[in-house]
């Protein structure tokens, strides 16, 4: 194997034959003395001859050779919302050029034609580079699940000498090469304060220590090279702890952060803005002052048809908490601060996006959400202002919740009307319709449940109950209190005409009420202590509310969503209740 300063000199000597030895010590920055002693040794050991490489100098730098590439190009680049909600980030065009299109391109002049795409997220849109360059495309189907240590992991054996890049860098300068000394990870330096992950070094540059945050450091960035023994050692790694669950959450770094002591890595520093990463839409506008006005963005188009802005007074742009049905970015332009919200995929088949543009205007009417701007009842992408420095209830203050019953009695006494209608019992049904379409529902007791679920709903149909608009997903996180206490009620998606408790019912699911908060809640909605009728009637409806929901989780997780804890609060509340109306009902 050769030492670094023979490889450096064959190296120089491969690509520029009679290069001399004062230019081969400029461009490497080894000393002149060292090159010299390291050209003698090289001639000696019959690797030069006449300031050309021989058959065997070319032998000798064959084990440093690359083999391949690996671009990772499966996450969701949430933090480049609403762009990413149209395109994976990598399809970007920055300065004229598609993000990955110019790293292939790149990687091709260098001489690297084995080239794999990792994709996940709308991994369609990658399939065309198959046919312009002839790369591999790879699937993560756990692309969502875990982090990006899930797409080394389909390509393992792929790994060798090895390029792994990200697909949504932009090098100003060519960084790759067919000849390699041995695995790196690419650096830039930080002067002051930095929240990036930085770098200490010990002899010849090995990496011994990764830090997140330092100070006036080196720290990671763009792409890394893995030489052979780097990937097979990383590889056995990967497999052994794959499936560990403190995995799921790593990056592939983190992995080599843990066994850095064994994994022979050293730093390659680059000049500021050779490398360029996009952590928010700004930092790439101000890379490519001209990106927004040139992006391909429906999204953009309409903002600016919307609010009657140009694209170029958009900025402040970065995402909001998701949640389980949409996705949601903040923006802000001359006129104020702005809530882009992005349907999810698969929200068409639990949400009916006409019966909520109706029941958002009502609500803007009723003063109830003065936050709405814009729906395109169609489409279900929606402009909403943003309220600054919002707070939300806390459910379990008797006060603030008597305030959210108040709101709900409001609504509730509107008189407002829509065309649809939402009813818990039949949403259930049709979510258990859908989840049949993928499958026997095999879960022990469920058809159990189901009928006494049935004979629940025939009481409830007998009580006669009034129909009114509800807003049907009432609880705490759907509220907003700005800085002069004013509650706003938002996220109308599934309003609709509906027995009168079935807000009352979602609100103590949603926001997990204890029973004497629950009989307290329902007391303050009617101003008065709830009879011993009103109780039952809405002790049904968190029973109808929980088992909806319950099934609505079912389905998602079906589709590959993760729900979480809220799958078996559903369930809790929805079976819980279920008992305790039952028996009420018999009672009488």
């Amino acid at each position: 194997m050769l030492d670094k300063k023979s490889f450096t000199v064959l190296n120089a000597l491969r690509q520029t034959p009679g290069t001399s030895q004062r230019d081969i010590a400029a461009s490497s920055g080894l000393s002149l003395g060292t090159v010299n002693a390291a050209m003698k040794a090289t001639i000696k050991a019959g690797l030069v001859q006449d300031g050309t490489l021989t058959s065997a100098g070319l032998q000798a730098l064959a084990p440093h050779k690359v083999e391949n590439a690996v671009i990772m190009a499966a996450g969701l680049s949430s933090r480049f919302a609403p762009i990413s909600y149209e395109k994976p980030k990598g399809l970007l065009k920055v300065r004229g050029e598609v993000l990955i299109e110019r790293q292939i391109e790149q990687l091709l002049e260098a001489g690297i034609t084995d080239i794999t795409v990792v994709v996940g997220y709308k991994k369609e849109y990658f399939f065309y580079l198959r046919q312009k360059y002839g790369v591999n495309i790879v699937n993560n189907d756990e692309y969502v699940s875990r982090n990006n240590n899930g797409s080394l992991y389909r390509v393992r054996e792929k790994l060798g000498n090895t390029y792994v890049c990200s697909s949504d860098d932009y090098f100003t300068e060519n960084p790759f090469e067919p000849y390699v000394y041995k695995a790196y990870y690419s650096a830039q330096y930080a002067a002051g304060d930095t929240k990036e992950w930085c770098i200490t070094t010990g002899a010849q540059d090995r990496i011994t220590k990764v830090v997140v945050g330092g100070s006036n450091s080196w720290y990671m960035l763009g792409h890394v090279y893995f030489d052979r023994t780097f990937s097979k050692r990383f590889a056995e790694i990967l497999e052994s702890e794959y499936n560990d669950p403190e995995t799921v959450d790593k990056l592939w770094e983190d992995l080599y952060i843990d066994h850095i002591k064994e994994l022979d890595m050293t730093m390659r520093p680059y000049p500021a803005g050779v490398i360029n990463e996009f952590d928010s839409l700004d930092e790439l506008r101000a890379f490519d002052p001209h990106f927004l006005e040139n992006v391909d963005s429906e999204i953009f188009d309409n903002i600016t048809e919307i609010l009657g802005c140009t694209k170029a007074e958009i900025h402040d742009v970065y995402p909001l908490k998701q949640s389980l049905t949409n996705l949601s970015c903040h923006f802000a332009t001359n006129d104020g601060e702005y809530v882009y919200r992005h349907p999810g995929v698969g929200t068409e088949l639990l949400v009916n996006r006409a019966s909520e543009y109706a029941a958002l205007k009502k609500a803007k009417e009723l003063g109830l959400d003065d936050t709405f701007i814009h729906e395109d009842p169609e489409r279900g992408w929606k402009i909403s202002k943003f309220v600054t420095n919002a707070k939300q209830p806390d459910p379990h203050d008797q006060t603030q919740m008597a305030r959210m019953m108040r709101i709900c009695r409001t609504l509730h006494e509107s008189g407002a009307s829509v065309e649809t209608e939402f009813d818990f019992y039949k949403e259930a049904k049709r979510y258990e319709s859908l989840l049949l379409e993928k499958g026997p529902i095999d879960i022990p007791g469920y058809w159990d449940l189901a009928g006494k679920v049935d004979q629940l709903e025939k009481f409830v149909i007998a009580d006669e109950a009034p129909k009114c608009l509800c807003h049907n997903d009432f609880f705490y996180l759907n509220f907003l209190i700005d800085e002069s206490d004013k509650y706003y009620l938002i996220d109308w998606e599934y309003a609709g005409m509906s027995d009168y408790a079935n807000d009352f019912g979602t609100c103590c699911v949603c926001c997990e009420l204890k029973p004497n908060e629950v009989d307290a809640a329902l007391d303050a909605y009617f101003g008065r202590p709830a009879t011993n009728a009103e109780r039952t009637h809405n002790y049904a409806h968190i029973a109808l509310a929980g088992w909806c929901w319950y099934l609505w989780a079912l389905l998602k997780e079906a589709e590959g969503d993760f729900v979480g804890e809220w799958l078996y609060i559903y369930y809790n509340y929805g079976t819980e209740y279920l008992t305790k109306a039952l028996a009420l009902y018999k009672e009488d």
